[in-house]
């Protein structure tokens, strides 16, 4: 059977002069995403990518598995390669369709006719195929509006295609269109959840996270690097770097007014996150924090923690309640592995009672009571970096 997968891109479209060199970006991430999954060629041709195996040990589920997490595809399907022949196409659906059309009631075929020097127009070729399937499955009935299958039939240059319903795509740009950013990352719900949104704009991303032993585990590092991996599955390989905190905390709750804690050590994260990313020429960070969600988020609170950056600092959670953070956290499968019970830096020292309305000045005044900088390029030089691997399926 010669079968291939079709793949809608959306955005895309919308480019213009600039729409060919996304598209390319997008064909090269499919490609390497489909590596391992044996030979295929990938090209295309009027808003469609076509996913075609080279031979028979190219793996076609697989491939369609991995095509449902790459950003830049809007909707793709599987679909069989047929002669521009009106009187094969009705045999080979036939057979095609078989087992849905089997276990359905109502069905609807819909045409489009790409190469118009085909014989027979759009119309034409929905009344005879559907004709076709209703001598073959007399039990059916037609449903242009909510047909539980949809017989798909594309003719375009060179062949005819036959698909079913399409399925959704992860939308978005392809990833690292939209540059590179470091990702604050702690084991909580939010901050995979944005590295997430930020790669679903073709951000091509790094992560940084803080570890603070003895006080946090080995097994709250797993954590993180499990969430990075269920991430992966999307953004792509993400260089990761793991910042040793243990000693700047202990001299935060040392040396600085306890109200201030949470913000003071936001601001030494950023600052670390700034010399990283400046080392590597990252031009922005991105954080999962959500406006008024915790006392280290208020508006004045971020503005604090904004002004030990010196790069843009996204924050695409940042107007969302926390059940919509929830329910993509549970669609990316991030969910259940960020409430496991192992706590991260962020959640040791919290202060009693944090400064809700915290200014500039006050908090400035706090961090200058001690000297960090030696601290600061104790845990630089400290940091252990490894790559997190796509994780497929």
């Amino acid at each position: 059977m010669n079968e291939v997968i079709l793949a809608k891109n959306g955005e895309i479209a919308l480019k213009g002069l600039n729409r060919g060199t996304f598209e390319d970006v997008l064909m090269k991430n499919i490609r390497w995403r489909l590596k391992d999954c044996g030979a295929f060629s990938v090209t295309k041709s009027q808003s469609t990518i076509t996913v075609r195996p080279k031979d028979e040990d190219a793996d076609l589920d697989e491939a369609c598995q991995r095509m449902g997490r790459i950003f830049g595809i809007a909707a793709y399907s599987r679909a069989l390669v047929t002669e521009k022949d009106m009187e094969v196409i009705r045999r080979e659906a036939v057979s095609y369709f078989r087992q849905s059309l089997e276990s359905a009631r109502t069905f609807k075929v819909n045409a489009k006719r790409s190469d118009k020097a085909f014989p027979y127009k759009s119309p034409d070729i929905q009344q005879l195929l559907g004709e076709t399937l209703l001598d073959a499955y007399p039990h059916l009935k037609v449903d242009v509006h909510h047909p539980e299958v949809s017989v798909n039939v594309e003719i375009r240059d060179q062949n005819a295609f036959l698909h079913g319903n399409q399925l959704p795509g992860a939308g978005g740009m392809p990833v690292s269109t939209s540059g590179e950013a470091l990702l604050l990352i702690s084991g909580g719900i939010d901050s995979p959840v944005a590295g997430w949104m930020m790669a679903r704009r073709g951000v091509k991303l790094s992560a940084i996270h803080f570890q603070s032993p003895p006080y946090t585990s080995d097994r709250a590092l797993d954590k993180v690097e499990t969430l990075l991996s269920k991430v992966s599955g999307y953004a792509g390989d993400i260089q990761f770097y793991c910042v040793p905190f243990t000693r700047l905390q202990e001299a935060l709750r040392d040396h600085c007014p306890e109200e201030l804690f949470t913000i003071l050590m936001r601001r030494l994260m950023v600052k670390i996150a700034v010399r990283v990313a400046e080392a590597h020429e990252l031009p922005a960070l991105i954080t999962g924090e959500s406006l008024g969600q915790v006392a280290s988020q208020t508006m004045l609170a971020l503005a604090a923690t904004n002004a030990a950056a010196d790069r843009p600092v996204f924050r695409p959670l940042i107007g969302m309640d926390k059940s919509d953070i929830v329910r993509i956290a549970r669609q990316i499968d991030t969910f259940e592995t960020s409430i496991l019970p192992y706590e991260d830096c962020c959640t040791i020292f919290t202060p009693r009672r944090p400064k809700i309305r915290p200014s500039l000045e006050a908090v400035e005044a706090a961090e200058a009571r001690f000297d960090f900088a030696p601290l600061l390029e104790e845990a630089i030089a400290g940091i252990q970096v490894k790559t997190i691997h796509v994780r497929q399926g």
